[in-house]
């Protein structure tokens, strides 16, 4: 390997000297622990809200735990909200009528959310999960084909967002039928739309929480894959509801006493992971900071100034984090680092403990399950490994036949489903039977990952399986990049392919071929001119950052095609 500064581009810097700090467990005493005490029970009824937010509602009136907030709120503005357990519960409650009564809507009813980092989508989240309905969250980063694209297939009756929003949704209300209902989060009202704010004020804050089965459908994302638009991923009230328990409790090694920051976007499975299950499975504080766009200096800053324990970002945010100025680092309360959604660089862990004397402990997970397999407190770390199995799984390496491969041997990584399917894995890919039965061979689930497990039973991540791009914690589908750049006048044929990046890990590479009324403009324009098209016709993360010099000849697209036909057989 090259040296790291050379490796990120980083400025040669002087790093002062960082006492290096353990953290021993608090909830399990190692492993072997963890794999033996994990025996969760999965009763026939089950309602995360009702079980779990309003038990913590009573432990908290009853001085039970710690006089940490539920919820603890920020922004760049210097505004503040916090929110104890009871409160959160009152406001919850308030929704959850205003979704039953003043929108009608049903148990097992569709709600699409499209918010930011505002209070009001956590309040949403647990108001569906009281009343019964099935959430749909969705990133501010959709365009209106994505966002038309998830209407039409999931049926959703109720659209909740903001100002920023509402335009875009209120074009697509004529084209979506099973529509009904729209709330709007904002400080002046809008034609068509109700005031969910106003709405909330003259509710009810008496509720009664719905009784929902554990197998009961509880919310349903969106995820990209190799071909074909994005998929509905089903998972019941237990899967995520229960399921996450062994995030909380082990990975992520919470209490009441610690005060948690996700930076997860809204609209991916990781915030239902931590930003709402995990966190509260476990009676800690929920932080969160509105920033709208990832800012290091904020960050750095929030982790000095607040009491954040217990810290999670994705990998990208580390490797632009440690090329900071270290005299920034200065965290009094931080114990636990941990990172998700794309493998880390060793080199990257290694500069952020030196900065900050803390390890940073890896987890890996997908859409469909909860954590797979992480490095827990008391575990020897090995860079480059995400750790051993989640006691949540029987977590194996199989061959294309599903036998288990000897140890050391590269093949799929699996996960196993017979005779007993996992509870915490998802449900199915709604409406899409074969799509769902392509995930099992033989006896077990198919994570899409190729990797190889050690002797130690470490796991080592090497690549997809299919040519679905990891780029800064987004999964992107080279299928829908190709599908927007070809609805370009100036583009004949196109293929999609992964790229090595140095921040992002991975990007977008795409391959052009012209149509001869193009082929005379100038190149570094016309890149420029699809690279916004590919922005505004899908979700501005997915556009190709790299663009060669635009190809004459079918056969060149052919040879990238097969590329991706080859990225997908080694990885």
């Amino acid at each position: 390997f090259k040296s790291f500064t050379h490796c990120l581009g980083l400025r040669k810097i002087h790093f002062h000297a960082v006492q290096y700090k353990t953290s021993a467990p608090k909830n399990f005493t190692d492993y072997e622990s963890v794999k033996q005490t994990y025996k969760p029970r999965v009763p026939a009824q089950f309602n995360f809200a009702r079980d779990v937010l309003d038990v913590w509602e009573t432990k908290e009136k009853a001085n039970e735990k710690s006089s940490l907030p539920a919820f603890w709120w920020v922004n760049d503005d210097g505004r503040e909200i916090r929110w104890s357990f009871e409160e959160l519960g009152f406001h919850s409650r308030k929704l959850a009528n205003v979704l039953s009564e003043e929108c009608g809507l049903a148990r097992g009813d569709r709600v699409f959310l499209v918010l930011p980092r505002v209070p009001e989508w956590w309040l949403v989240n647990i108001a569906c999960l009281r009343t019964g309905a099935v959430l749909i969250p969705g990133t501010t980063q959709l365009t209106a084909r994505d966002i038309l694209h998830r209407l039409q297939v999931s049926g959703a009756k109720c659209v909740i967002t903001d100002e920023s929003m509402a335009p875009m949704l209120e074009a697509l209300t004529p084209q979506c039928a099973a529509l009904t209902s729209k709330l709007l989060l904002s400080s002046r009202a809008h034609s068509g739309w109700a005031d969910i704010t106003a709405l909330m004020g003259s509710a009810s804050a008496d509720h009664v929480c719905v009784d929902t089965r554990s197998d009961e459908p509880m919310t349903i994302f969106f995820t990209s894959g190799t071909t074909g638009s994005p998929k509905m991923t089903l998972h019941s009230h237990c899967s995520y509801g229960l399921g996450l328990t062994v995030n909380g409790r082990y990975w992520l090694d919470l209490t009441d006493s610690d005060v948690f920051w996700n930076t997860s976007d809204t609209g991916w499975a990781k915030s239902a992971w931590s930003s709402v299950f995990a966190v509260w499975t476990q009676g800690a504080c929920m932080f969160a900071h509105h920033m709208p766009r990832f800012n290091t200096q904020t960050v750095l800053k929030t982790l000095s100034s607040y009491p954040i324990s217990t810290f999670c970002t994705a990998p990208t945010a580390y490797r632009m984090l440690v090329q900071e100025d270290p005299s920034r680092f200065h965290f009094q309360a931080l114990e636990h680092c941990l990172s998700a959604g794309e493998p880390i660089n060793p080199e990257v862990m290694s500069k952020w403990r030196e900065l900050t004397g803390l390890d940073i402990y890896e987890g890996y997970g997908q859409t469909e399950t909860v954590l797979i397999a992480g490095t827990f407190k008391g575990m020897e770390i090995r860079p480059g490994s995400f750790g051993k199995a989640s006691p949540a799984y029987d977590v194996q390496v199989v061959d294309e036949e599903g036998h288990v491969v000897p140890r050391g041997t590269e093949g799929n990584l699996a996960i196993r489903v017979k005779p007993h399917k996992p509870f915490s894995l998802f449900t199915e890919y709604t409406g899409e039977p074969e799509k769902t039965a392509e995930c099992y061979h033989g006896d077990f689930y198919l994570t899409g990952d190729r990797g190889v497990m050690d002797q130690d039973g470490y796991l080592w991540f090497v690549g997809r399986a299919d040519d679905v791009i990891l780029s800064a914690g987004y999964r992107i589908g080279p299928f829908e990049v190709e599908n927007a750049l070809i609805e370009h006048k100036a583009v004949a044929e196109s293929a999609v392919v992964s790229s090595p990046d140095q921040v992002r890990g991975e990007v977008v590479k795409a391959f052009v071929v012209l149509t001869p009324e193009y082929k005379s403009r100038d190149q570094n324009e016309l890149i420029r001119e699809l690279q916004t098209h590919v922005k505004n016709v899908t979700a501005p993360y997915k556009y190709p950052r790299k663009v060669p010099a635009f190809t004459s000849y079918d056969f060149e697209v052919q040879s990238a095609k097969a590329k991706q036909f080859i990225y997908s057989c080694l990885n």
